[in-house]
């Protein structure tokens, strides 16, 4: 049994489970009509809260404005909240790959979750690539109007230490050079870290940060959200 956010207490079960490639196990747990993937006692992600999820990408579309055949890259499925929200707000003619390193997860969200995925899978303006996102980031050249990264629980890596490449100095100035000009790069994050803002900054791009609720109304956490522009 766990507490849910509002203090109660609800029957909740592992139905499935993924090993990452650090050799730490995801878990998926159900519990109602809700869901939650999960490290150990580490909640990673729920079907309950999605609002810093969505912002990451309403907020990059509102930073970049309308662009004709947009070409965007996603880090990380997750439970698809970024990119349902990126569909909503991008026109017909764009692109969006979406690089998702655990196949399970994808699993998921066809079987146990599809009725919150709504077929986002299959939209003719994605692809799915299952590969990790720093591979795609290092093979493109002024490639992206977007990247956006929700891989880990931040700057510092929590599931897997490889994702801390991509917040390093070198995964940054790779960030910067597969996004055209005025592209943006969109960072999810679980906590505030100054350090890493320091490091967008000292990489050339401009940066924005931003402090956004995830949406739950009783008791919510604020995550962090960075915005960093290539000039």
């Amino acid at each position: 049994m766990r507490a849910n956010p509002e203090g109660w207490i609800e029957p909740h079960e592992c139905i499935a489970t993924a090993t990452i490639p650090d050799g730490v196990e995801l878990q998926l747990i159900r519990h109602g009509a809700d869901f939650t993937i999960a490290i150990d006692d580490n909640d990673l992600m729920s079907t309950r809260v999605s609002g810093s999820e969505v912002a990451l990408a309403t907020m990059t579309h509102a930073r970049l404005g309308s662009r004709a055949e947009a070409d965007w890259l996603i880090g990380g499925y997750g439970m698809g909240f970024t990119l349902r929200a990126a569909l909503e707000a991008l026109g017909d003619d764009a692109s969006v790959t979406v690089a998702e390193l655990v196949p399970e997860i994808i699993e998921w969200a066809r079987g146990p979750m599809h009725a919150l995925t709504a077929d986002c899978l299959d939209d003719r303006r994605v692809q799915l690539v299952n590969q990790d996102v720093a591979t795609l980031i290092g093979a493109a050249a002024a490639g992206y109007d977007a990247i956006l990264l929700d891989v880990d629980n931040g700057p510092e890596g929590l599931s897997c230490r490889a994702n801390d490449y991509l917040y390093s100095d070198r995964g940054l100035a790779a960030a910067l050079r597969a996004l055209k000009i005025g592209g943006i790069l969109a960072v999810w994050s679980a906590f505030d870290d100054p350090r890493f803002s320091a490091r967008l900054k000292a990489t050339g791009f401009e940066v924005a940060e931003v402090k956004v609720s995830d949406g739950h109304e009783a008791d919510g956490d604020t995550h962090v959200l960075w915005f960093a522009r290539k000039g």
